[in-house]
């Protein structure tokens, strides 16, 4: 009988390593690699038939080989038939809905909302046989939480099925019982299997519970999604390989103090990685944002410095983001860089710009930028608010009310054309907007159609400041 093989994993990569190493070759981290036991594989059997001639091997043998080699050609291209989540956002950022069969990790920070969120998404699901295994609350905390979000749905006699249940082995048992349609596991990291001498929550229990729940889903169609804990770093908690085992990676963001989360897709196989989802945490539950424009501006900005409006593009859905900035002489020695929501690098660049093309000094003075509602873009598009933004802070100067703009700045200062311009407008139109800055490359757009808001076609920063503050 073979014996289980030790293996060493990089916790931040997931690069495997037959001995203990100091520094990962992969990513180039320190002292993350850490002891997991490999259970023994069956050794497949070789052409010539010396290599591996157990039954075991024989067996799998005769099994792969029933699946033969295709032409691509042969290979039927249908679309994936999807599951609607009966969520408008969710729906989104899994790319049309939930593919049968699929995988997927849903992480975010403690709190945040994960559970939430899969509660009242399986509670509307009706038609659906649904299993919910919680490994750290109980059914009574459960009920709880679903009669405060659908108290009526709660009630039903058709609604999902609640277990609590730690142990793997057990799961798989009352999976053949019930046969669901669906499985949510809530978190992976409690779960732990009898193969693997560790506590739950390691990176040898978490790895070889993800595979195995991946084997259920491939070979059954039935969809598994899987909740996963945020580090203090901010990565989903266990191995990086965890990410390469499932499907789709999605992950729910925002702060405890603000209402707003936000769903954002990190990877997914069966659809984009740019699409965004938007909820408003409210006392019963997370609820949908159709419209998050409307929420993101705030009315009451008007008369007031350092702040631009931007038509910006996440995913397929345009909507108008509110860029904050504030310039204030340095108190220190080293002036102050900081931006939340948006790029630091890149927003260095920008003062860089702005100091060496426009001929605004800003060594000598602090720079703060944020992005209103807690949102995270890295639209291109942006760079012409954020600098609009850090002049009208710095000259103490507001932004008239009814003007917003886009454009992409380049280092010698042009304003270089972004993409679907058609929709930005279109959003900024719908809201009321009155005056739009755009690059002088996207005016051959509306060549055939001129949009009832007013354009302004710019091709350098200067133009565009010049257009906003006479």
């Amino acid at each position: 009988m073979a014996k289980d093989k030790t293996a060493y994993v990089c916790s931040n990569c997931g690069q495997e390593s037959p001995k203990w190493i100091g520094k990962c070759p992969a990513c180039g981290q320190w002292n993350t690699f850490q002891e997991i036991k490999v259970a023994a594989t069956p050794q497949y059997t070789a052409r010539n038939g010396r290599a591996g001639s157990t039954s075991a091997a024989a067996t799998v043998g005769h099994s792969l080989r029933t699946v033969r080699p295709m032409r691509l050609h042969e290979i039927a291209s249908e679309d994936e038939r999807r599951i609607s989540m009966r969520d408008g956002e969710l729906d989104r950022v899994l790319g049309g809905g939930l593919v049968p069969g699929s995988i997927v990790l849903l992480g975010g920070e403690p709190g945040i909302g994960k559970s939430t969120l899969l509660l009242q998404t399986i509670l509307r699901l009706d038609n659906m046989r649904i299993l919910y295994v919680s490994g750290e609350e109980s059914a009574y905390q459960l009920k709880m939480r679903a009669e405060r979000i659908l108290p009526r749905k709660a009630g039903d006699e058709g609604g999902p099925l609640i277990l609590c249940e730690t142990q793997l082995e057990a799961i798989f048992s009352h999976i053949q019982d019930v046969q669901p349609d669906m499985v949510v596991i809530d978190s992976i990291q409690t779960i732990a299997t009898e193969d693997v001498e560790s506590s739950a929550g390691s990176i040898a229990q978490v790895r070889e519970c993800a595979s195995a729940l991946l084997r259920f889903a491939k070979t059954s169609g039935v969809p598994v999604i899987l909740i996963g804990h945020i580090t203090k770093e901010g990565t989903l908690a266990g191995p990086k390989i965890l990410e390469h085992i499932v499907d789709t990676v999605i992950q729910f963001e925002g702060d405890q103090h603000y209402t707003y989360r936000i769903l954002r897709s990190i990877k997914n196989r069966f659809g984009s990685t740019s699409e965004l989802g938007i909820y408003e945490m409210a006392q019963d539950g997370l609820r949908p944002v159709s419209n998050p424009s409307e929420l993101l501006l705030s009315e009451e900005h008007e008369g007031l410095s350092g702040v631009a409006i931007s038509a910006a593009i996440e995913g397929v859905r345009p909507f108008l983001m509110e860029s904050q900035a504030l310039v204030s002489t340095a108190a220190y020695g080293t002036p102050q860089r900081q931006a939340t929501g948006f790029d630091q690098r890149r927003l260095n660049m920008l003062l860089a710009v702005l100091e060496k093309r426009v001929g605004f000094k800003l060594i000598q003075k602090d720079v703060f930028i944020n992005i209103a509602g807690g949102l995270r873009s890295t639209d291109m598009g942006l760079d012409l608010s954020i600098i609009a933004a850090v002049l009208s802070s710095n000259v103490d100067t507001p932004i008239e009310a009814g003007w917003c703009m886009c454009g992409e700045v380049g280092l010698s200062g042009e304003v270089r054309p972004v993409s679907r311009i058609e929709q930005r407008v279109q959003e900024a139109e719908k809201l009321g907007f009155t005056h739009i800055i755009i690059p002088r490359h996207n005016m051959r757009a509306f060549s055939k159609k001129k949009p009832n808001i007013e354009l302004h076609p710019v091709r350098k920063v200067e133009e565009a400041l010049r257009a906003l503050f006479g």
